[in-house]
């Protein structure tokens, strides 16, 4: 590899086109991921890589007359820290904050390219070029902001907020719900069956604890495997796995730490318990409140659900300890 010093005028211009031909597939690549999630958002990025295109156009102009029609096959890869894309276009149903915030850091690290290239050039002609280009590259933050006022429309942004809103619920709500209600309600029934089976605080705290892990462990990987997101826009597969997990660990450890009671403190088994109670009802009514707010379920509804579920297998692990 050589390193960006060690690049000559005829290098400099190759490397130069062959970033803005990649940027601007990069673009449209971006314009298609958000086409039916936000298309005014999608036209922006198509205008943007209507941009780089005629950068390299006009790269591709001087480059003929200073060096003829021949490229050297030389590639930003090829150069020593020269800088880099992140391959982020190869996921699909990215949020349109990531895409923007990526398509910020091109820009800019796009115009320090440019900036550096000017800089060790020797050609009048080539210098001017690139320095333009720079500053053009510099103002692509304003020119978005352009675009985004001619396209996105009061209407579209309501659109687009709406569909923020839906892949929000798909991607961190509706796994994270899913798995706090397994954790909060699945654990119930080994947790008090093993509390009322041995009466022995220390003992159950350790089955809680492994019911909790073992639910975490089990629903991450179930929910990562069910769906890998490109169909359904629900996102990262493996982000959902990790969401859905945490949660149901933490719904099952919740009502676990009570029984960190010393078994050497008076009524220990009756103390632990009853914290322990306290908090599964805590933990039903947010279950509870985060359907209603977020999967439009009415609360009373929402609580009857869960309530009746959540009392049905304590009463299980309840019976089956104490027989």
């Amino acid at each position: 590899m050589k390193t960006f010093a060690e690049l000559n005028e005829r290098e400099i211009l190759a490397v130069a086109i062959s970033s803005e031909e990649e940027d601007a597939r990069i673009y449209m690549s971006f314009a298609e991921d958000l086409a039916e999630r936000y298309p005014a958002s999608s036209k922006v990025f198509e205008e943007m890589a209507d941009e780089e295109k005629a950068h390299r156009h006009q790269l591709l102009d001087m480059y003929e007359q200073r060096f003829g029609p021949n490229l050297p096959p030389i590639r930003r890869e090829d150069v020593k820290g020269f800088l880099k894309r992140r391959p982020v276009w190869l996921s699909k149903n990215l949020s349109l904050d990531t895409i923007r915030k990526e398509a910020e850091n091109m820009e800019f690290q796009a115009q320090r390219f440019y900036q550096r290239a000017a800089e060790q050039t020797r050609d009048v002609n080539i210098r001017k070029l690139l320095g333009d280009l720079a500053e053009v590259e510099k103002t692509h933050a304003g020119m978005a902001g352009k675009l985004e006022r001619a396209h996105l429309t009061e209407s579209a942004r309501d659109e687009e907020n709406a569909t923020r809103h839906r892949m929000f619920l798909l991607q961190y709500v509706q796994p994270g719900l899913a798995g706090l209600m397994d954790g909060s309600v699945s654990t119930l029934a080994p947790l008090f069956a093993a509390a009322f089976a041995t009466q022995n605080n220390w003992q159950t705290f350790l089955v809680g604890l492994a019911a909790s892990i073992g639910a975490g462990i089990s629903m991450g990987f179930a929910e990562a495997l069910s769906d890998d997101g490109s169909l359904t826009g629900r996102g990262s597969p493996w982000l959902r796995g990790v969401i859905s997990g945490a949660m149901t660990t933490l719904g099952g450890i919740f009502h676990t730490l009570p029984y960190l009671v010393p078994d050497s403190w008076p009524n220990a088994f009756w103390i632990a318990t009853g914290i322990a109670g306290l908090i599964v009802a805590i933990e039903l009514w947010i279950i509870a409140w985060i359907r209603a707010t977020y999967m439009d379920t009415p609360f009373l509804q929402a609580a009857f659900q869960v309530v009746v579920g959540g009392v049905i297998v304590l009463a299980a692990g309840i019976l089956i300890g104490g027989a």
